[in-house]
């Protein structure tokens, strides 16, 4: 077989099996350095807009460059997956919708393991990796670049067909393949996502300052809400869904298919009153498979009662 139908046919293989495995989205861009994303990360690490994230400051190159993670690497597979719920819960405070239910870093990971055994079977051994959210990965960047969407002026990646709420992942591997290109972007004049930011985290378009945003306060930060904020968080306990739910994309977005994803019992009845008498062994079983867990149980009474 020469060059071009191997890596043909083992790029369409690829996107049949992402397709198999319920992910909606799959594209493949050459591992190379993110020429255009080095100055702009730097200046958003130089202008402090990661807060207390300092981990977004280690791994500056590996960040850049997909073959300082994988020795040999010619391709960077970028999918989504839906996380769009049939519907809101209703129940306040309000919790992010991508953690509904269970964490999704272990519903995708298996996914990718799964897709890697299968595609094994076809194209035989490969070097590789996955990340879900989870490593030194622009993921944005490599899905906007494999063609999978646009990042918009909230910085999230935003799809014609489908909108924004999906879980990225990618497979970085040393199997050449026949690689995708970006699509152009689709915000046009629309500034509602900057409008909508009740903390004016979205100080500029296309750039979010990760020290300002709702997600960040109420899940990286460690320390106490600054004051500023009193009153700005719009009832949000645990992330922040403002500025997708504004994105007139996300009008077209779909329900998910990922039983996985069925928000947890607790979430649908929570009351007051169990947010209250709720103690730290009870956060920990309740939400032992859940995202929330990343706040901790003093994080999360935290948010709770700077929200009172």
């Amino acid at each position: 077989m020469d060059t071009y139908n191997h890596k043909y046919k083992y790029s369409t293989t690829i996107k049949t099996l992402a397709k198999e495995l319920g992910f909606d989205f799959c594209g493949i861009s050459k591992a190379d350095f993110l020429e255009e994303e080095a100055p702009r990360l730097e200046k958003w690490l130089k202008d402090n807009m990661n807060g207390q994230m300092q981990y977004m400051e280690n791994h500056f190159d590996k960040r850049l460059d997909p073959r300082l993670l994988v020795d040999g690497a010619k391709s960077v597979i970028s999918l989504l997956y839906n996380y769009y719920p049939e519907k809101e819960i209703e129940n306040t405070p309000k919790i992010s919708k991508y953690a509904y239910g269970e964490d999704y870093h272990v519903v995708i990971k298996d996914k990718l393991f799964e897709m890697v055994n299968r595609l094994q079977e076809h194209v035989g051994q490969f070097s590789f990796r996955a990340f879900v959210d989870s490593a030194p990965v622009m993921e944005k960047a490599w899905a906007q670049k494999s063609g999978l969407g646009w990042i918009g002026k909230n910085s999230n990646l935003i799809t014609k067909t489908q909108g924004s709420f999906f879980f990225l992942a990618e497979l970085i591997c040393d199997l050449e393949l026949e690689y995708d290109g970006p699509i152009k972007d689709y915000c046009g004049t629309c500034t509602r996502c900057i409008d909508a930011c009740p903390t004016d985290a979205i100080s500029n378009p296309y750039t979010v300052d990760g020290s300002k945003c709702i997600s960040y306060l109420t899940i990286e930060l460690k320390e106490n809400i600054p004051q500023e904020f009193k009153g700005k968080l719009d009832n949000w306990m645990f992330g922040c869904d403002i500025c997708q739910d504004v994105c007139p994309w996300n009008r077209f977005s779909k329900t998910h298919q990922e039983p996985r994803f069925k928000p947890l019992d607790i979430l649908l009845d929570i009351s007051a009153n169990d947010l209250e008498n709720m103690n730290e062994e009870t956060f920990k079983k309740t939400f032992k498979s859940s995202p929330i867990k990343r706040s901790k149980f003093s994080g999360f009474m935290r948010n709770y009662n700077f929200l009172k």
